[in-house]
């Protein structure tokens, strides 16, 4: 049995492995409509903070796929945002980031230690990752620290179902059949897609998620789910 600091640096090192190949994984896996919620999370954010932005930061971002996004659907909305950085300990995964966006900021960081002062963000956005740390509580709280009083968490997730139907299944045979084979065909890492629905079956649901958010100090606004529930939107905001 691995400890938490191991399950996480294991974590990591398959996103070090798959990085070459991930943003084209992402878009067959998910058939482009990924695009369309990240646009959406964007969105909402911006109609609800409508101060100026100094500051967001990108979690576990990966490639900088969202932090792309921000910066694209401010542009459209005619916001102006002072920085964007992306946070995260994959430094292969960060690389590949700094050659997509050469004029975005990078940190090699865990969710649970951002290197930022106490409320100095005025959004913090984390897509597709929070399901991957391990100390999830010791996160949210580092989040409650790092930005401002009346700023937003922005979480777009795999969560798992909280009921059971026939679109479930449906869903359940793509994620647990098909997703893998296909994200190991093009990734050459089978293992690695097969942790991906394990690790949605042993993640919490969108009810469970908002509570850990209130407990933390956050009070959610919105929440929607996308495509059969495969994908959910929750906007929070720091009390």
């Amino acid at each position: 049995m691995l400890d938490n600091e191991n399950k996480q640096q294991k974590i990591v090192e398959m996103f070090n492995n798959i990085a070459p190949t991930y943003d084209k994984a992402n878009r067959v896996l998910s058939m482009g409509v990924d695009i369309q919620w990240r646009k959406k999370a964007c969105d909402e954010t911006f109609n609800r903070y409508r101060k100026n932005i100094d500051l967001i930061v990108d979690v576990a971002c990966g490639t900088g796929d969202m932090m792309g996004y921000w910066q694209k659907q401010a542009d459209k909305s005619g916001r102006k945002i002072e920085k964007l950085l992306g946070v995260d300990p994959s430094t292969g995964m960060v690389e590949v980031g700094k050659e997509k966006f050469p004029d975005f900021d990078f940190v090699i960081s865990e969710a649970t230690s951002i290197p930022l002062e106490n409320e100095s963000a005025d959004i913090l956005s984390i897509s597709y990752g929070i399901r991957n740390v391990v100390k999830r509580t010791e996160a949210f709280k580092e989040f409650a620290r790092v930005i401002k009083t009346g700023g937003y968490v922005v979480i777009l997730e795999f969560t798992k179902d909280e009921n059971n139907g026939f679109l479930c299944g449906i869903k359940d045979f793509y994620l647990n059949k098909i997703l893998p084979k296909l994200g190991g065909f093009i990734s050459k890492n089978k293992e690695a897609y097969e942790y991906l629905p394990n690790s949605i079956e042993g993640f919490l649901t969108s009810s469970m998620l908002q509570l850990e958010l209130d407990e933390a100090g956050f009070t959610t606004e919105f929440v929607k789910s996308f495509s059969m529930d495969i994908s959910t939107l929750v906007i929070a905001k720091k009390r």
